[in-house]
């Protein structure tokens, strides 16, 4: 699929606040949301639906159904997040990574924004540190960032704790929803806010607001997608706020 480019403005911009921030000598760093930022599709849904049809995991009835119905519990969706990782446990996260890398090959066509490509490559060249903070489970957004030229070093998302190779049922916080993308990002760095800031929902509000210098925020849901009222409030948040905003469709 064809998307919208970025406008010229938004490169120059790019360049001339990593030129002043390296001339300051101050760090770069980057933070990125993952499913519908990066990319057009859902990573973390994706796999789980593999993990469904290829019989992975023991699940309940109606699986997908079953974590949509988690999500609504008291409004707070974090619960069905960490299961889809603990599904897995008992198994080796080399399994799972295995399965997760299937999963992503199975999504035709490629569904990385070519845009968001080409701003990752500028970044890397300038000698930015990139992170992708994801409400998904880790294990599946990492062949997204590999896709990237980014590794698995580079994403910070929903885990639980591995032990001796095996994964466990016991999360690994915090939970990185809303705030505690911001408060997981700021343990990676070492409490050192990203300069730049991209996501598409509500759900990335707080991470984009902690960027000191650019905040992105971008969209491609159709009308009829369960993400378009949530981007369409993000964008509406980003006009009031005098944050860039791009619509890739």
């Amino acid at each position: 699929m064809n998307y919208k480019p970025y406008p010229s403005e938004f490169w120059t911009q790019i360049e001339k606040t990593i030129a002043e921030l390296k001339n300051a000598q101050k760090p770069l760093i980057a933070a990125f949301d993952a499913d519908g930022t990066l990319w057009d599709t859902d990573l973390g849904e994706n796999f789980f639906h593999y993990q469904i049809d290829q019989k992975q995991v023991p699940l309940p009835e109606n699986p997908f159904e079953h974590y949509l119905e988690m999500k609504k519990i008291n409004n707070d969706p974090r619960s069905a997040y960490v299961w889809l990782a603990q599904i897995n446990q008992g198994k080796s996260v080399e399994q799972v990574r295995k399965w997760a890398q299937e999963a992503f090959e199975t999504i035709r066509p490629n569904p990385i924004f070519s845009e968001q490509q080409r701003l990752i490559d500028l970044l890397k060249n300038h000698g930015v540190q990139i992170y992708i903070v994801t409400a998904s489970i880790k294990w599946a957004v990492e062949p997204g960032a590999m896709a990237l030229g980014l590794g698995a070093e580079n994403v910070i998302g929903v885990e639980t704790v591995v032990n001796n190779g095996i994964i466990s049922e016991t999360p690994v916080l915090p939970i990185t929803y809303r705030t505690g993308k911001v408060e997981a990002l700021l343990a990676h760095t070492k409490k050192t806010h990203p300069f730049f800031a991209s996501g598409n929902t509500m759900g990335d509000y707080e991470l984009l607001d902690n960027a000191t210098h650019l905040r992105l925020a971008v969209s491609a849901a159709s009308r009829d997608d369960r993400l378009f009222k949530t981007e369409q409030e993000l964008a509406t948040a980003a006009k009031e706020k005098n944050w860039m905003h791009h619509r890739f469709i």
